[in-house]
């Protein structure tokens, strides 16, 4: 990320911000809910220059950025916190999946990896206006304001340099998620397994401790529509000169209708 003198600035000067699937699917999601208008002005922040100190951390990412006022305003992103026994939960689920495993100790972001969370009826992005908090000391009382929205759109580009600060944002550190997945899948006690002690009457009727840890998973959130056209790369075709994922769009969102 280019850093001059007077802050970070965005490395695409026009048009869409983002390079990666990650990125971009942050900042599609981002736009989907939150006010165009404040938006621009955020992006013109982000490519001026605007914003500095950008931090991300657990839950949270702080920034400050520089508006008309003589004092730069203080900026917070939070999202939902995924917890301890969710984190678990998705290392298991990691790590019992080699290619998954696989590509995490290489570097890499898999792009079905947002799956793996929506099976477990977690969300690895804010899926809507309320997923995210925004908190800026402005005067605006917009939702995003504009220097919300320039930190939203050089957050993105801090995830297409590091792609693990998503998950960072989300509460598991790239050390801790990486030693988890070459420790391998661990394995839970079987519910269903009794113990060594003879059968008493006493205990006949009692069901084994084991049970009262089973639960059911929470209903996954649904996928998109047009998520593959997001998700994998794309085919060098274009029709009219439109890339290819651009004229099938409409097509999966009127499907989508239809169910």
């Amino acid at each position: 990320m280019d850093v001059p003198a007077d802050g970070l600035r965005a490395r695409n000067r026009r048009g869409s911000i983002g390079d990666q699937w990650w990125s971009r699917r942050f900042i599609d999601l981002v736009e989907a809910f939150a006010d165009k208008g404040r938006l621009s002005r955020g992006r013109t922040y982000a490519r001026q220059g605007n914003v500095f100190d950008l931090k991300v951390g657990p839950y949270e990412v702080t920034a400050k950025v520089r508006g008309s006022a003589p004092e730069p305003y203080e900026v917070a992103l939070g999202i939902e916190a995924i917890d301890a026994a969710g984190w678990r939960a998705v290392e298991r689920e990691l790590a019992s999946r080699a290619v998954f495993r696989a590509r995490l100790l290489a570097g890499e972001m898999p792009p079905e990896i947002e799956w793996v969370f929506a099976e477990l009826g977690l969300e690895l992005f804010p899926g809507e206006a309320a997923d995210l908090h925004l908190m800026c000391d402005c005067p605006d009382w917009g939702d995003p304001c504009k220097h919300a929205a320039a930190v939203l759109y050089l957050l993105a580009e801090a995830f297409d340099d590091d792609p693990f600060l998503i998950l960072e944002w989300n509460g598991r550190g790239r050390d801790a998620l990486l030693t988890a997945l070459r420790r391998g899948p661990a394995t839970e006690p079987d519910p269903f397994e009794m113990d060594d002690e003879p059968l008493t009457a006493a205990g006949f009727w009692t069901a084994p401790s084991g049970l009262a840890r089973l639960r059911e998973r929470r209903a996954a959130p649904p996928v998109p529509p047009g998520f593959v056209l997001q998700v994998a790369t794309p085919p060098p075709v274009k029709v009219r000169r439109r890339p290819l994922p651009d004229v099938l769009a409409p097509a999966y969102e009127a499907l989508a209708g239809e169910e």
